[in-house]
């Protein structure tokens, strides 16, 4: 790592050395101790990657482990994969990696509540499958749902009864749903993309992304299967999410432009919005990622080749690059360096160097070489007025976890298997 880089990482590192020692606008967020998005768990992964990685000892990601388990965690039917004990056992887990034998019990108690919420999730989705009614995003969804709960599985419980049935579960979601009589996709909801009925969705819309929509379902099937671990019409799942992706792609340059989402006049008229900005959450960075994985997992090097040109023609795209306003994970520069990473790391030959060649500018939009702009970038950061600021989504600590894993292409305590890149 570049000396720049590395200098920007340790002044993020010593503003966030310390529960306490975190902005006040931060800690007073209503999220702070429970939320791998915003608070102490995915401060936490910082530490613990800085620790895997030997660039510090292990006593402060013990310490921000320790706060965010210091008051009763939310569990059951009000937590969920970013929220409340499954946030903080993706935390403890990285570091337990690290750690033989360190949290082992706090995880044992973690996981088998996580396992017996799962089954009660797809014991609901099920029954609302049976019942042809349409699902809420928050049912599938990476952030909130049953594809964020299969990504912990995966990690920790692979072979297990209840991944499996996560995995069933998602085949089934692709399947076609008739609602009031009209074919739709098993993933349309009623909703907007918020979660929440929406005056600009009339009909409700099928969502696209990564965090709330297909792309996520789809990453999680393809790295199972890239695991080796498979159910009954799970490469058919993952071609009817590649192929319906595919066919709302528009062209772009040398590659296709994925959409956010499909509404109800789009599929009308079978003409879709448009790509807007590139970014994990949303758009070409995550969905190109997200093909990518869809295409070893089918040994198609041309739907392989196709989902890293998307990647490339997005970044090389000046007016879809602009719309990248900000440096966070989810949605800014630093994602998008971490993605592109990911990307090059499994890219074939003609297109892995040019992908790595586009890094260094990703990170520049994201450490200003002068120190000293590097810390007004940081506390600028730090002190954001919404409180999401220090966090993992859209704060300092997954800006700093982007830099530390761009120029290498992976991440040593695995942090950013919660977002399903890897």
């Amino acid at each position: 790592m570049t000396e720049q880089n590395e200098h920007f990482v340790r002044v993020i590192r010593t503003r966030l050395a310390r529960p306490e020692s975190a902005p006040t606008v931060a800690r007073r967020h209503a999220g702070w101790q429970q939320s791998l998005a915003r608070g102490m768990p995915g401060i936490a992964l910082l530490h613990i990657e800085l620790a895997a990685t030997g660039r510090a000892p292990w006593q402060p990601a013990h310490d921000w482990l320790t706060a965010a388990a210091a008051a009763p965690l939310t569990v059951g039917a009000d937590s969920h994969p970013f929220h409340g004990g499954p946030a903080l056992a993706h935390a403890l887990a990285c570091a337990a990696a690290h750690q033989p034998g360190a949290y082992r019990r706090a995880l044992q108690a973690l996981d088998e509540q996580i396992i017996t919420d799962t089954e009660r999730r797809l014991d609901a989705a099920h029954h609302r499958i049976t019942q042809s009614q349409l699902p809420e995003i928050a049912e599938y969804d990476v952030i909130r749902g049953l594809t964020g709960y299969g990504a912990y599985l995966l990690r920790r419980h692979p072979g297990s009864h209840t991944l499996r049935s996560v995995l069933r579960y998602l085949v089934r979601l692709t399947r076609p749903i008739t609602h009031n009589g009209k074919k739709l996709p098993g993933w349309w909801t009623l909703s907007g993309p918020s979660g929440r009925l929406d005056q600009r969705f009339p009909g409700g819309h099928a969502n696209a992304g990564v965090a709330h929509g297909i792309a996520g379902p789809l990453s999680l099937l393809a790295l199972a299967t890239l695991r080796g671990i498979e159910v009954h019409e799970q490469h058919t799942a993952i071609g009817v999410i590649s192929r319906w992706l595919d066919h709302w792609a528009t062209p772009q340059g040398n590659g296709p432009g994925w959409p956010y989402w499909i509404t109800r006049d789009e599929l009308r008229a079978r003409q879709p919005a448009g790509p807007s900005r590139p970014s994990w959450c949303y758009g070409a960075a995550g969905q190109a990622r997200a093909q990518q994985l869809a295409a070893l997992a089918r040994n198609d090097d041309i739907g392989r080749y196709r989902a890293e040109t998307g990647l490339l023609t997005a970044l090389t795209d000046s007016a879809r690059l602009a719309a990248t306003t900000d440096i966070s994970l989810c949605h800014g520069y630093a994602g998008l360096a971490h993605l592109t990473a990911r990307t090059a790391a499994d890219a074939l030959p003609e297109t892995r160097d040019q992908l790595k060649a586009l890094i260094p500018r990703l990170l520049d939009a994201v450490a200003p070489p002068d120190a000293k702009a590097q810390e007004h970038v940081a506390d600028t950061l730090l002190q954001s007025a919404d409180g999401n600021g220090a966090g993992l989504l859209d704060g300092a600590a997954g800006v700093a976890l982007a830099v530390l894993a761009a120029e290498s292409g992976h991440t040593v305590s695995r942090w950013d298997t919660c977002l399903l890149s890897a």
